[in-house]
């Protein structure tokens, strides 16, 4: 029987692993040589990292990158009982060849070196963390688990509680199931410290292509309108990043969750949804929304709404008392291109999308079930306006000024953790509500040949404290593909599947109904 290789982890601060053989410090200059293809494992129980014959020798070093500002403060702020995962599960309609796969895989890991990647060994005087890019390797990431009945469930319960290790090469874990029906589960773990979603399915694309043998090239970006109503707002119609110096709300606790048990990692609630329907464009070719724009007002209608049932019983509270605090939603963008030439790592930079006064003012007809068709209407085209806004100013720091001080390396690594750690606590309570990623629609078929296309991918991202709540949904053949993930210290299972029935009902709440025609009897 295959087993599991448990999760490695880096060493901590102040401990030093063997040399790699070059002699040279971690935090030295970074140096770049060709790096040669690594020759993919033959045969299906070849190699071994999870499903073979255990750890390969380590991969000779042909690169050192210095972390870049995203990866280091995940670096410092990584916390053992939150892994710092991302998952992605694809669902292919048919079998998949093992070895076949698992060339496919190693091949598309060559064509894509900045994957091959690790952690060099640092103490805590060192200046950076450094990134050794590696020729080949460390472990084999692709692992052909026991089919069985739970085989899918233990796959996606190891991806949100255990990653990849940080000092192998590569971060990452593909987990392949057969499913009951005769089709193929594809489960992707990813240390987020190291690659972002976007990146390991770059990876997988090229792969499909090894694989299928047919192109997988991205598909077209969406295209914007331009005209009559996507321009900036005008000082009237404000950009709503929220009051500044208000504290977000928070997602309620649930006070009669079922106790944890100490457990760690996160929970998750996958479902699929039909993607509301819009108005159609104007002559000009311009939309008054997008369905991102839906999203956002669905999630804020999600956390308002729970917010409302959860808040504490007392002799001030009415139907009509409007929420103390905005709501304020955190939402990756991601602005690189989708080519093979796309930058690999965690290329993303978060906004944050605020609601505040008008949405205090209209939280009656909001948070009623079902949600006030009107007050909905304005809400969406508010939030229209600030996503433009968003959009039209120019493309900032990833995560502001604040964090590229932190992580100049001008003290040691080891004081500057533990300064970012101290001010990490401390604005926790300014913590959005919550980050909503939308991935859109998957850029490549992802074309495995043999065993088909997608009929279902899945993404979630890690839901730490204080926020708390992730919601991340990916458009996949016409549906919305929704995942909920959240820390078992906010929610247990069963609240979580009453704030996904409550993301269902509030993202049909944003559904545009055409009005009746002209004369037709009421």
């Amino acid at each position: 029987m295959t087993a599991l290789q448990p999760a490695r982890h880096e060493p901590p601060d102040g401990q030093h692993e063997p040399p790699d053989g070059r002699g040279e410090p971690p935090d030295g200059p970074a140096e770049r040589s060709p790096a040669p293809s690594p020759s993919p494992p033959s045969g299906e129980g070849a190699g071994g990292g999870f499903g073979g014959g255990g750890r390969q020798s380590r991969g000779i070093v042909v690169a050192r990158v210095p972390f870049p500002v995203v990866d280091e403060i995940s670096r410092h702020c990584r916390d053992e009982d939150q892994p710092e995962t991302v998952h992605i599960e694809v669902h292919l309609p048919g079998r998949v060849d093992p070895a076949r796969l698992r060339t496919a895989f190693h091949r598309a890991l060559a064509r894509h070196p900045r994957i091959l990647m690790r952690q060099a060994p640092v103490r805590w005087w060192h200046r950076r963390y450094t990134w050794q890019l590696t020729a080949a390797p460390d472990v084999d990431p692709v692992d052909f688990p026991p089919p069985g009945p739970d085989a899918l469930a233990r796959a996606r319960r190891r991806a949100l509680d255990a990653c990849p290790p940080l000092d192998a090469s590569p971060p990452v874990r593909l987990e392949v199931i057969e499913d009951a029906g005769g089709g193929t589960v594809l489960v992707l773990t990813i240390h987020h410290t190291a690659l972002d979603g976007p990146s390991c399915l770059r990876v997988l694309a090229t792969a499909a292509e090894l694989y299928g043998g047919a192109d997988n090239p991205p598909g077209p970006a969406p295209v914007r309108a331009t005209g009559p109503g996507t321009e900036r707002p005008q000082a009237d119609d404000p950009p709503g990043t929220g009051r500044r110096f208000s504290r977000p709300a928070r997602i309620a606790a649930d006070p009669g969750r079922a106790p944890q048990g100490g457990r760690s990692g996160n929970s998750m609630l996958l479902a699929e949804l039909p993607i509301p329907a819009r108005p159609p464009r104007t002559p000009g070719g311009a939309a008054p929304y997008t369905v991102n724009d839906q999203l956002l007002v669905a999630t804020w209608l999600m956390a308002a709404r729970w917010n409302r049932l959860h808040a504490p019983a007392g002799p001030h509270r009415t139907a009509a008392a409007p929420p103390t605090a905005p709501v304020v939603i955190t939402m990756p963008v991601d602005d690189r291109p989708r080519g093979a030439e796309m930058p690999l790592g965690n290329g993303t930079r978060l906004v944050s999308v605020g609601f505040g006064p008008e949405e205090r003012l209209d939280a009656g007809p909001l948070t009623t079930d079902p949600p006030d068709p009107d007050a909905v209407a304005r809400l969406l085209r508010r939030t229209a306006a600030r996503t433009r806004a968003l959009k039209a100013a120019p493309p900032g720091r990833q995560l502001g000024l604040a964090a590229t001080v932190l992580t100049a390396p001008v003290v040691p690594v080891g004081l500057r953790a533990a300064t970012t750690r101290a001010l990490r606590t401390a604005a926790a309570p300014w913590t959005s509500t919550t980050l909503l990623s939308n991935i859109g629609r998957i850029p490549y078929p992802l074309d495995f040949g043999d065993a088909g296309r997608p009929a279902a991918v899945w993404f979630s991202a890690p839901a730490r404290m204080p926020r708390g709540l992730t919601v991340t949904t990916v458009s996949v053949a016409g549906r919305i593909q929704l995942a909920l993930r959240w820390s078992p210290a906010l929610l247990d299972d069963a609240a979580g599947a009453r704030l996904g029935a409550l993301f269902r009902s509030s993202l049909a709440a944003t559904a545009w109904t055409a009005p009746p025609a002209p004369g037709a009897s009421r």
